[in-house]
């Protein structure tokens, strides 16, 4: 490539368009999010986990996904109960509904993950798997580098062009 790739940019551009348009057909097919459909597949994935951990886990504010949950309560998708153990933890769990609207999901997603990689060849789709999960376990180190607080990067307003 003769032009540098603008990888970050890329990146959000990328994630916005594809989020954008999963958001609006998961409303048109199901009637919840992308977000909301989230909070399903991890629930299905393990039941009754924390609020915090979904909101770890989702990159979320634990206030914003308490609203989450509520809207998702009102819809009979979740229920959540106080932990038995510590009552200053909630434990949120997925209803009959929020299962089924999981599993209807998921069939959409396989479908939405298809048609991603489509147009690549299976040694492509592994490099942008490798890529993906790379990016995923590593965002922090990448962005901050390995030593927090001491960037040897140089300052924003120093270089425009790096966007």
């Amino acid at each position: 490539m003769s032009k540098k790739l603008r990888v970050f940019y890329l990146l959000q551009v990328a994630y916005s368009a594809v989020f954008r348009a999963a958001d609006h057909r998961a409303r048109q097919n199901t009637g919840l999010t992308v977000t909301q459909i989230a909070v399903l597949f991890l629930l299905n994935e393990k039941d009754g986990q924390p609020v915090s951990e979904i909101a770890n886990r989702l990159s979320m504010g634990k206030s914003s996904l308490t609203g989450l949950i509520d809207r998702m309560s009102e819809k009979r998708l979740v229920k959540r109960s106080p932990c038995p153990i510590d009552g200053r933890v909630t434990r949120v769990y997925l209803e009959e509904t929020g299962r089924t609207a999981a599993q209807e999901a998921a069939l959409h997603t396989q479908h939405y993950n298809a048609a991603l990689l489509a147009p690549f060849t299976e040694d492509e789709q592994d490099v942008i798997g490798r890529f993906l999960h790379h990016l995923a376990t590593n965002a922090d180190t990448i962005i901050n580098g390995p030593n927090a607080g001491q960037s040897t990067l140089p300052h924003m307003d120093q270089d425009k062009s790096a966007h």
